[in-house]
């Protein structure tokens, strides 16, 4: 009978084995083929020469050496990461009193709530910029309601086509991002601690900095990078709502692949944008160690 038990382990083992391969085999092929794969060849066309061709010709380090060297890029990436850092921010700073009401006070409403902060994904993302677009523009609906207040006499420019509008506009389109994570910190954070809090004398400002704010870092700093990493490449809100002064990297290498037709230059732009981006990520990782949550 062991011998019967022994000679069907090892065939256990092994179907075991398939399966898991089985079940691993898709996720690994879409992620060669869709990050792996399209990195390398995002990296293959920056070290090529533009000669007009898809895949360029030579290999040469020029393009990297334009980027590095022209200070014009310098000045777009570092405008870049200003407007991100401002929409994060301000995403940031709206999503968590949001956030927070939806984990503590929203109650039998809670459902319906986050319900209505998912209802923005299911329309385009295109359609909301343009929304904005109308709201801002020269006789938009700011505009038309600051008049028909009194407030000014006149429509003005002041709104449209400005660093304002860009931040603003990427601040709400990604909103949701930023309130799902926090929520979710939030909403982990064990209600004994605030019970203890409370029994200890602490009043709600002192517990909510000194338990909730230190144990919902985690979200805060997931919702932060959800925000910041897609912005910094964002191109269509920038073209739409802003001007020449909100021109971000985005936008230069769209026109690299677009217009101009230099795909080696516009990759080696994109792969110079993803160092900043991981050097900014790896920053984020170390804050995330030393204020993140120890519950």
């Amino acid at each position: 009978m062991s011998s019967i038990v022994a000679s069907e382990v090892p065939a256990e083992s092994g179907s075991s084995s398939g399966f898991r391969f089985a079940m691993l085999l898709p996720g690994g092929l879409v992620t060669f083929f869709l990050i792996l794969f399209a990195l390398g060849l995002v990296l293959f066309l920056a070290l090529r020469g533009n000669d007009g061709s898809l895949l360029g010709a030579g290999f040469t380090a020029d393009n990297f050496i334009t980027v590095i060297s022209d200070p014009l890029y310098w000045t777009v990436t570092l405008r870049s990461l200003v407007i991100a850092g401002l929409v994060t921010l301000a995403t940031v700073v709206t999503a968590y009193p949001v956030a927070y009401y939806l984990a503590f006070h929203a109650g039998r409403r809670r459902g319906l709530l986050l319900f209505l902060v998912t209802l923005p994904f299911w329309t385009s993302y295109l359609l909301r910029v343009f929304a904005w677009k109308i709201v801002l523009a020269y006789n938009g609906v700011l505009n038309s309601a600051l008049i028909e207040s009194g407030i000014w006499s006149e429509p003005t420019l002041a709104f449209l086509n400005t660093p304002a509008a860009v931040v603003v506009t990427l601040a709400h389109a990604y909103a949701p991002f930023a309130i799902l994570p926090i929520y979710v910190a939030l909403d982990t954070i064990p209600k004994s601690l605030l019970e203890a809090a409370s029994d200890l004398g602490a009043r709600p400002f002192t517990a909510f900095r000194r338990v909730v704010l230190p144990n919902s870092m985690p979200g805060v700093l997931a919702a932060a990078l959800v925000v910041f990493v897609p912005t910094v490449g964002d191109y269509v809100t920038p073209a739409m709502v802003g001007g020449p002064a909100s021109t971000i990297i985005g936008s230069l290498i769209q026109s690299q692949f677009g217009k101009a037709n230099d795909w080696p230059f516009g990759a080696a732009l994109s792969v110079c944008v993803m160092m900043v981006i991981l050097c900014v990520v790896l920053v984020a990782r170390d804050a995330d160690r030393r204020f993140g949550s120890r519950t």
